[in-house]
């Protein structure tokens, strides 16, 4: 209801109301002149009697005016919808209601009155356009129907009350007896009154009031009560059901307490802590822990039986005995140390990597012979994609051991491995603990994934606390802070992967067995594109390679044009990505077989990401090899002289602090040996050198670009170019001195993948050059210097 008129509780009138209710008072006289104030909610119908609270501001003058000028007689008009804060004359119906009102009070800047409702009119015009409203109105005519139609439907209504009544406790027994006052005889009001019961909305109702023939009346107000029934039933059916089910649920709780009062009597049900502390002894016995644990659960369940179950210190206690029992304490799963075995299961699951395998098997081989594996951390340091976790994944499938991973990647609180103390809610052991919980055993593979990304806040270092974990000096003895109990972490084989080594502390790398995976050349990635991710995409789409088949030139394509990184997550998504196109066109076109090949593959992935590499060329150009965390790298470097008014020299190309040092050393060590290399004594005195290495928006760093900007500057100054495809790398020092670098493997594949077959390397690097697989070092042609003048020798004398 808005607050132009609000009705209160409906009351009902009495007999003498209810039969004058057909027509005004007798003795009254039908005004043709009304004041009409609008009602919301539902119309007022000619059978109600029902309290109504006006606002006094807006209505007081109307309500004065009405009783005053029309004998108490006031007009009704139910508006469905108030748009905006006032009220106009088109917002009226036609049809409204005239009623008496009685027992006018104030209340609370309110009018509140009885209406007591009479007859029904017509509004035939406005006299007023504002507040008072005034109408001139007509009644309805009375329309001769058919009696015993009238007397049917006068029966049935009152039969559907009855029902309705029968149904819905709500109504009062005052209302059932005011029903059996009323007659056949009386249809006008009967309808009124039947209508005004149900809780049919304000526009079904006005349509009732609006209906001029009584028989109509009594149609929809036979309809409306119907719906009125029918959703009585639906009310008393969803009681029904719904005290069934309480009752149901009383009796079986009523039975389940006496049933269990009848076991307590009998000896034959223990109550929830008993049940606790018999369910944790069960538990325990089945283990075979250390005297230490034993000593510390017999104080615990001692401690859980005296306190109550309704404590959150008994909750504390509980889960705390729940971890313990749950530890695998002296569970060790036996290891079956075959090195046959384990070879196959490597070549199995992974192609190439065979320094990686060698290095494995070696581990095994050393667990056979002392016929113990424990003890050892292994740290897989390499690219993304090429294989770490899932080589973990197959140690500890050789070793027939349990495997559980977790990522320390972005930990930054050290009780993620350590565990909060006990008197934290919500306190949990740490991630070790958590780890042998789930694996069951005592001695599983636990992959610590990420080892190079964990950071440090205000909460700790990660880092340091992996120090007693990894040690095996100290991690026979771990002491995790939720249990505050020592835990031998000694017989769990712990397996660290990183992408590169720099952010790991150097104390924690110490406690690590290295292990570089370089990632893959050209022949490896399409073995393990053919063998290993072609077959799983197929068989993870619900596809054979009869529907869907690649070519072989078209593998070695998509791995040279698409995918050059070191790993093959890369090669892995682009072949999904070509299955997931090969799809729409078997559904779009209705093809029963699709064949993929270099032509078609540009269809399927866009024009080639990489082009075929040019070594470039030309006087003061030399090519170079280095190492970055996706892999190796070549790098032109180029030294060109800008004019020769001053000396100068300058460096551009994005270059880190190393690398700045580098060429600073290398120009020193040139100018310093002028004669040696061939070069005009002046040259460089009046000379400004602009050395830049490409691509400007990376950036590079190390000192592996020593000899390759050296060779740079001999080029220039001599104006001898380097013609053919080779590249180099290794520091230079002042004196000459070539000194080893790392990343031999990775800058080796990275020169293959451009067609470069000549390499100089440092003399020192020969030993790692040595344990390189044959396949990688094929077709190429190996120099080793000692001296920058070998390497001025290699390139300029041979």
């Amino acid at each position: 209801m808005t607050d132009e008129t609000k009705p209160i509780t409906p009351e009902i009138m009495n007999e003498e109301e209810a039969i004058s209710g057909s027509g005004l008072v007798q003795q009254s006289v039908k005004p043709d002149i009304l004041y009409l104030v609008p009602i919301t909610g539902r119309p007022h119908l000619p059978a109600q009697v029902q309290p109504l609270i006006v606002n006094k501001k807006r209505w007081e003058e109307t309500l004065i005016k009405a009783s005053r000028d029309s004998n108490d007689l006031l007009g009704l008009s139910y508006l469905s919808e108030v748009k905006g804060k006032y009220v106009y004359t088109k917002d009226f119906p036609k049809v409204g209601c005239v009623v008496r009102m009685m027992n006018i009070a104030d209340v609370e800047g309110h009018i509140q009155f009885i209406a007591q409702g009479l007859e029904r009119f017509k509004i035939k015009k406005f006299l007023s356009s504002k507040p008072p409203f005034v109408v001139q109105v007509e009644y309805f005519k009375k329309i001769k129907e058919d009696e015993d139609k009238l007397k049917a439907y006068a029966i049935s209504i009152i039969s559907s009350i009855k029902k309705l009544l029968s149904l819905n406790p709500l109504y009062s027994e005052e209302l059932k007896q005011y029903l059996g006052r009323f007659s056949p005889d009386q249809p006008s009001p009967l309808t009124d009154f039947a209508a005004g019961i149900t809780t049919a909305s304000g526009d079904d109702l006005q349509e009732i009031l609006e209906i001029e023939s009584i028989i109509e009346r009594m149609k929809k107000a036979l309809m409306l009560l119907q719906k009125e029934i029918e959703i009585a039933k639906l009310q008393t059916k969803i009681q029904k059901d719904l005290n069934t089910q309480v009752d149901d649920n009383k009796r079986k709780f009523f039975l389940r307490e006496q049933l269990k009062a009848i076991q307590r009597e009998l000896g034959m049900q223990k109550d929830d802590k008993t049940s606790d502390v018999d369910k944790f002894r069960e538990k325990f016995e089945k283990l075979s822990p250390p005297e230490h644990v034993i000593t510390r659960f017999d104080e615990e369940i001692e401690k859980l039986s005296v306190l109550e179950t309704g404590s959150s210190e008994y909750g504390v206690t509980r889960n705390y005995l729940d971890w313990i029992t749950s530890f695998p304490w002296g569970v060790y799963s036996e290891d079956n140390i075959d090195i046959t075995r384990a070879e196959e299961i490597l070549e199995r699951d992974h192609a190439g990597l065979s320094d990686v395998k060698e290095r494995i098997i070696e581990f095994f081989a050393a667990g056979v012979y002392k016929k113990d594996i424990s003890g050892s951390i292994i740290l897989f340091v390499g690219p993304p994609g090429v294989g770490k976790t899932s080589i973990g994944k197959s140690i500890a499938e050789a070793l027939g051991r349990k495997f559980h991973r977790f990522s320390l990647g972005g930990m930054r609180d050290e009780a993620e491995i350590k565990g909060h103390r006990r008197t934290y809610v919500g306190a949990l052991p740490g991630k070790m603990i958590q780890a042998l919980k789930d694996s069951k055993v005592a001695n599983p593979v636990i992959m610590l994934d990420e080892v190079d990304k964990i950071g440090a806040s205000y909460q700790g270092d990660p880092a340091s606390a992996l120090l007693e974990v990894l040690d095996p000096e100290q991690n026979a003895e771990f002491l995790d802070h939720y249990l505050d109990l020592r835990v031998d972490l000694s017989k769990v084989l712990f397996i660290c992967t990183a992408n590169t080594l720099d952010t790991i502390p150097s104390p924690l790398l110490d406690r690590m067995d290295r292990i570089n995976l370089s990632g893959y050349i050209t022949a490896e990635k399409m073995e393990i594109a053919r063998k290993h991710l072609w077959p799983k995409l197929l068989k993870r789409n619900k596809l054979t390679a009869s529907i869907i088949t690649i070519t072989d030139p078209t593998i070695r394509h998509l791995i040279e044009g698409y995918a050059r990184e070191a790993g093959v997550r890369g090669l892995e998504k682009l072949l999904n990505k070509i299955i997931r196109k090969s799809i729409v066109t078997i559904l779009k076109e209705k093809k029963k077989k699709i064949r993929i090949n270099i032509k078609s593959l540009e269809g399927y992935l866009g024009a080639p990401f990489f082009t075929k590499e040019k070594q470039m060329k030309g006087v003061g150009i030399v090519t170079g090899l280095a190492w970055t965390q996706m892999g190796g790298a070549t790098l032109s470097i180029e030294a060109v002289r800008v004019h020769g008014k001053t000396s100068g020299f300058k460096l551009t190309g994005k270059l880190g602090e190393v690398m700045q040092e580098s060429a600073a050393i290398a120009l020193s060590h040139i100018r310093a040996n002028l004669a040696t290399f061939n070069i005009e004594e002046d040259y460089f005195d009046n000379s400004f050198i602009h050395i830049h290495v490409p691509e400007g928006a990376t950036s590079k760093d190390g000192p592996s670009a020593g000899v390759t900007i050296a060779t740079a500057l001999v080029s220039l100054a001599t104006g001898k170019a380097v013609t053919r495809p080779l590249a180099m790398t290794g520091e230079i020092t002042l004196t000459g001195d070539v000194l080893p670098v790392g990343g031999i493997k990775e800058k080796i594949i990275a020169a293959r993948r451009v067609g470069i077959d000549e390499i100089i390397l440092p003399h020192g690097c020969s030993s790692a050059f040595k344990k390189l697989p044959g396949h990688i070092k094929e077709g190429i042609s190996f120099h080793f210097a000692k001296k920058y003048k070998d390497v001025h020798g290699i390139v300029f004398e041979k």
